[in-house]
């Protein structure tokens, strides 16, 4: 009987599936394994876009992944947050070594590590894909990058293309430049006052604005790649302690500042989004421990937790210093990390509601028995998909 259950029932079946389920469900027979990669037309969908593969993502919290900072044997390191166990994944399908840069749906967005200027590409470690992305209208150095998930197409409602539109919401995407250092007459070099965005449906990337030179200033020298996008704008966060926010909106394309709590007294402060929220994650000794602020009605922010004394005492052990901490968040999920070997304080949903739980997290030592080395990592946190992409 199994074997002959419709195909679109059994690829709902799948749809409901995490990961590691899912992957031992496709190596369960033939039958399975050509359903799991089942492809379906649709030719309503712009440029003639068909037989796209699907799996939905959304069903199962996201996976860490550990990517070294510095090229170390071309691989990273994946979390599954169900069992907590720790899987080695090669990146030698790259063709060039990579950095990371942030997360984009379902996939890693990188840049090479050996180019000065600016490009970006992005990969599923997972099924070993990889795109590279066209050049950059202007040359850029260092500029900031951010990345804007708009809402999902409208597709016919049933099962085969309600699971699709999810997997496919890349191509309603935007990565947006911002900044950075461009070739300037005589030789010379300038701050670049404009921003780019690619569109993955065009394939092309576009000057969509301007800002004040101030701005490209400060994201070309003070702030990290990291973006946060919520109702309509983009963030970033200044690297630098006095701590701000400088935002894009992106409809208006105007700019704006904003300023942060307790901003020259945290020793680290990363933003994230979370719950459709943007929220903002700091700590250092002048703030006793690490706390979560959110930005409220009228650009003002509201302290809504702070990290259990003692899971802060566990993971700082005998450095005392909260100067190395990154983090990173989703809407589901909230990492505090260090290395690859250090433990992980995680903040995250569990059960149906919108109740949340403290969780201490083992670094990763060893895989399968075989140590690893200890790595200073980025973390990103990603949806896996184990079905090949068409836009890859």
């Amino acid at each position: 009987m199994w074997s002959n259950l419709p195909s679109d029932l059994l690829t709902n079946i799948f749809s409901f599936l995490s990961a590691d389920s899912f992957a031992c469900a496709k190596s369960t027979c033939r039958h399975w394994q050509a359903c799991a990669c089942t492809t379906a037309d649709y030719n309503h969908y712009p440029h003639g876009l068909t037989k796209r593969p699907f799996l939905p993502h959304n069903f199962h919290p996201p996976w860490f992944i550990a990517l070294p900072l510095h090229n170390h044997g071309l691989c990273c390191y994946a979390l599954n947050p169900i069992n907590n166990n720790w899987y080695v994944l090669s990146l030698d399908f790259l063709p060039d070594p990579v950095r990371p840069v942030g997360p984009l749906e379902s996939f890693l967005l990188l840049r090479p590590s050996n180019s000065t200027f600016l490009q970006l590409g992005m990969c599923n470690p997972f099924t070993r894909q990889y795109k590279p992305f066209p050049m950059l209208n202007i040359r850029r150095t260092n500029p900031a990058v951010g990345v804007v998930h708009l809402s999902t197409l409208s597709f016919p409602r049933n099962s085969f293309c309600e699971i699709n539109a999810t997997r496919n919401s890349f191509l309603n995407s935007r990565v947006y430049v911002a900044g950075g250092m461009s070739e300037a007459s005589r030789q010379g070099a300038t701050y670049e006052p404009t921003l780019e965005m690619y569109d993955p449906q065009l394939d092309a990337w576009r000057i969509v604005g301007s800002m004040p030179m101030e701005f490209a200033v400060r994201l070309t020298v003070w702030t990290p790649k990291e973006s946060v996008y919520c109702d309509g704008v983009l963030y970033w966060m200044t690297s630098a302690r006095a701590y701000s926010l400088m935002g894009y909106e992106i409809g208006s394309n105007t700019w704006r500042e904003l300023s942060v709590p307790m901003a020259d007294e945290l020793e680290f402060a990363v933003l994230v989004s979370r719950n459709g929220s943007l929220t903002l994650v700091g700590g250092g000794a002048c703030v006793f421990g690490v706390c979560t602020w959110e930005l409220g009605e009228g650009d003002v922010w509201v302290l809504v937790e702070k990290v259990p004394s003692e899971l802060e005492m566990r993971f700082l052990g005998e450095r005392g210093s909260w100067g190395s901490t990154k983090c990173v968040g989703s809407d589901g999920a909230i990492y505090l990390y260090r290395d690859l070997w250090s433990g992980m304080v995680v903040w995250r949903e569990v059960g149906d509601g919108n109740k949340w739980a403290w969780f201490w997290v083992e670094g990763c030592f060893s895989i399968r028995g075989k140590r690893v080395r200890n790595l200073q990592i980025k973390g990103v946190l990603i949806h896996p998909n184990l079905v090949p992409s068409f836009i890859l």
